[in-house]
């Protein structure tokens, strides 16, 4: 459904604002939230979609906004939340072999 909903956004000439994630650690869930802005009309719009923290996975929409590449990226370094279906879902922020989100709620950073 997110794919079509995001096609329709695009269909009306919606522009893909922000992607990002955030960690509702008590819930057990992990959310995605999408920003479009339609500058024409001042239009905002935002889908959210809410995932299970364990192995979260989403369709990618990068056929539909080539800029949602980087947001997509950036969202997986900081959540650990898979694109699937991206061209080149590799770290943008981290380093190739992190192995830790910094931005869910339980992580610790070493000291």
């Amino acid at each position: 459904m997110l794919v079509e909903a995001v096609k329709i956004l695009d269909h009306n000439r919606f522009f893909l604002e922000a992607i990002t994630g955030v960690d509702w650690l008590a819930e057990n869930k992990l959310e995605v939230v999408y920003d479009f802005y339609k500058y024409d009309e001042l239009c905002r719009t935002v889908i959210r979609v809410m995932l299970p923290r364990e192995n979260p996975h989403l369709p990618t929409i990068t056929h539909i906004y080539a800029g949602a590449n980087w947001h997509e990226r950036e969202t997986h370094d900081f959540f650990g939340i898979k694109f699937d279906g991206h061209p080149h879902l590799v770290p943008l922020l981290l380093p190739e072999d992190a192995d830790f989100h910094p931005l869910l709620k339980d992580f610790t950073p070493c000291r």
